[in-house]
C-alpha cells in the first residue's frame, strides 16, 4: 500500500426519482480515526453507512461527510389527510350541534393546518428505499475519491520525507567523521588542565590520567551514531513498505531526536555541536512532515 496523507476533498453528486443529492468528503489530520457525518432530516440510517465506509478506508485523520438532498417540487402533487380532517370535525360538532358555531365551509376545513399536504411528504419505506441506496453509494463513491486524494497526497509527501532522511543520513555521516577524534582531545585536554594545575615538570599521577581515559570513554559517541545509522534505514522501510506507516514514523521522530540530543551533550567540538544542532532541525521538519502521514 502506498504512502497516504491525511488531507484531502471529494464530491459526488446523483439523482433519483423527484430527489437529487450531493456529497462532500473531506479530512484533515488526526491522531486517530473521527468520522463527522451531516445529513438532511429523515435519513439519520446514513450516518451509519458514512461510518463504516470511512473505517473501511481510512485508520488515521479527522474525516467529514456532508450529504445535501431536497426533492423537486410537483405541482398539484397533494393530498388531504382525512384523518386530520376527521379529527377536526369530530372537535367543531359539539359546538355545531349546540348553535355556537356555523358547519365549516369547505375553504375554511381546507385551509386548516395539516389537512393539505404535499402527496410525497412522507415517503414510505418502501419508496424511500432505493433513495437511501442511491445516496449510500454516493456516500462510498465520495469516500473513495477522498481515499484517491490522499494517496495523492502520499505520493507528493514521500519525496519530501525521503529527501530529509537523506540529510539525517549526510549528517551522520559528519557527525562520524568528526567524532573520531573526540577521546583523543578530551584526553589531551584534561591531561593539560591537570598539568596548569600541578605545575609544570612534575609527573601526573597515574591514577588521573585512567580518569581522563575514562571521561574520554564516557565521551564517545559511536552508540548514538549506530542508533540514528538504524533509524535511517528503518525510516526508510517504513517508507517503502505496505500499511500505514504515520504512528511509527511519528515515534521514530522521537527516537531520532533523543539520539541527536545525546550527540549534542556529548560534543566536545564546536564543529559536532554544530553538526548536531543541524540535525535536530532536520529532524524537526521530519516530525512536522510526519503529522501528515496516515
Amino acid at each position: 500500500m502506498a504512502l497516504s496523507g491525511m488531507t484531502g476533498f471529494a464530491r459526488t453528486e446523483d439523482a433519483l426519482g423527484a430527489w437529487s443529492w450531493t456529497v462532500e468528503a473531506r479530512s484533515v489530520n488526526g491522531r486517530g480515526l473521527e468520522v463527522r457525518f451531516r445529513g438532511p432530516p429523515g435519513f439519520d440510517l446514513l450516518e451509519r453507512a458514512s461510518r463504516d465506509a470511512a473505517q473501511a478506508r481510512f485508520h488515521r485523520g479527522q474525516v467529514t461527510v456532508a450529504l445535501q438532498a431536497k426533492r423537486a417540487e410537483t405541482a398539484g402533487a397533494v393530498r388531504i389527510n382525512q384523518a386530520q380532517l376527521n379529527a377536526y370535525l369530530a372537535v367543531a360538532a359539539p359546538l355545531v350541534s349546540a348553535g355556537r358555531a356555523a358547519p365549516p365551509a369547505a375553504d375554511g376545513l381546507l385551509s386548516l393546518r395539516g389537512v393539505i399536504e404535499a402527496a410525497d411528504d412522507t415517503d414510505d419505506a418502501e419508496a424511500r428505499g432505493p433513495i437511501e441506496a442511491g445516496m449510500t453509494a454516493s456516500l462510498a463513491a465520495a469516500l473513495e475519491g477522498l481515499r484517491l486524494a490522499r494517496l495523492e497526497e502520499g505520493a507528493a509527501l514521500a519525496p519530501v520525507l525521503g529527501g530529509l532522511v537523506d540529510q539525517i543520513e549526510a549528517l551522520v555521516a559528519q557527525a562520524e567523521a568528526t567524532a573520531s577524534e573526540q577521546p583523543r582531545l578530551l584526553k589531551e585536554r584534561f591531561a593539560k588542565r591537570i598539568a596548569e594545575l600541578v605545575g609544570e615538570g612534575r609527573d601526573l599521577d597515574e591514577r588521573i590520567v585512567q580518569e581522563a581515559a575514562i571521561l574520554a570513554s564516557k565521551a564517545d559517541v559511536r552508540e548514538e551514531l549506530d542508533r540514528l545509522t538504524s533509524h535511517v534505514a528503518a525510516a526508510r522501510t517504513l517508507l517503502g513498505g505496505e500499511g500505514q506507516a504515520g504512528r511509527r514514523l511519528d515515534f521514530l521522530t522521537q527516537e531520532f531526536m533523543r539520539e541527536a540530543n545525546t550527540l549534542c551533550s556529548k560534543a566536545a567540538t564546536t564543529t559536532l555541536t554544530a553538526i548536531g544542532l543541524e540535525l535536530k532541525a532536520v529532524i524537526d521538519q521530519l516530525r512536522e512532515q510526519v503529522q501528515n502521514v496516515e
